[in-house]
């Protein structure tokens, strides 16, 4: 099999895990919150990475260096991951991938600030076509803008500056020191923010599957994105995450009744276009550069 092939099956698997957890948090959101949601994922993240570091004898990898990268990594992260969770519970499944997928066009309007990158004509026009999506799929003065619809935008850019801090943990960091980090901080910040009233309600029997699967899918859909990367190139696996949108459409028609508009299919098109366009446009300038 080629290291192409296998790029691209891993990428499934991350299509899989997010569609998976998607399902898992829409199910335990009635009788838990997001911070207590996020705090049981991290404990039982914390708990497999421990495992592996032990197993494989690498605690040496976890070390103090880029500390506050981590720190500003994950404040962001579990910031967004709070507000897609209780997005999901909102608002339409499509609707909240469709707004998840805006990611690469934040990333593209704050790289100047974190990463001191100009912004190119090029890449002002992906996301001019991003955010068209985005008024499709609001039609403000149209329908009204829920705080759903407000969270799923917002979880949008908590990822994109969880990518932006990515991008220099990874220039030092292995993987497995970034997911140790993830899992052990959001578990804190789980903590406090679910406890700070002294109440943490426990999954009951009939949820906890369902908080097993979103801790174990939060982990196999980082390690799988990352494996897929590391074997073929991003024009290749990429366009695989795209799947996740109509594959999550069906899954709220089936299960959940939920219909799919004219215009969230309109909105999604145009982020979607603008993403891919924006792959392009780096995988050219990386070549021009290599060249």
């Amino acid at each position: 099999m080629s290291d192409s092939l296998k790029g691209v099956l891993w990428m499934l698997g991350s299509v899989l895990s997010f569609t998976a957890m998607a399902i898992a948090g829409r199910a335990v959101s009635t009788e838990l919150d997001t911070f207590e949601i996020m705090l049981f994922r991290s404990l039982l993240g914390v708990t497999i990475i421990s495992l592996i570091l032990t197993k494989t004898k690498s605690w040496d990898q976890i070390t103090g260096r880029d500390f506050h990268l981590h720190l500003g990594r994950n404040i962001a992260h579990f910031t967004g991951q709070n507000l897609w969770f209780f997005a999901l519970a909102s608002i339409p499944l499509a609707q909240v991938f469709a707004l998840e997928f805006t990611t690469p066009i934040w990333v593209i309007l704050l790289a100047p600030i974190f990463l001191k990158e100009r912004w190119s004509l090029s890449t002002l026009l992906c996301a001019a076509l991003g955010f068209l999506g985005i008024l499709a799929i609001a039609r403000p003065g149209v329908i009204p803008m829920g705080v759903g619809f407000i969270t799923a935008a917002c979880s949008a850019i908590g990822f994109a500056i969880t990518m932006l801090f990515t991008k220099h943990l990874t220039k030092r960091n292995s993987t497995i020191t970034i997911l140790f980090y993830l899992t052990s901080m959001q578990a804190v910040f789980g903590l406090i923010c679910a406890g700070y009233d002294g109440d943490i309600t426990l999954p009951s029997l009939s949820s906890l599957p369902y908080v097993i699967l979103i801790g174990l899918t939060g982990l196999t859909a980082h390690w799988s994105i990352t494996s897929a990367l590391q074997l073929a190139p991003p024009s290749l696996v990429a366009p695989v995450d795209f799947i996740r949108l109509p594959l999550i459409a069906v899954v709220g028609a089936v299960f959940y009744g939920e219909s799919v508009d004219n215009w969230l299919i309109l909105g999604a098109s145009l982020i979607l276009a603008g993403n891919y366009a924006n792959i392009l446009l780096q995988l050219r300038a990386t070549r021009t550069s290599a060249s």
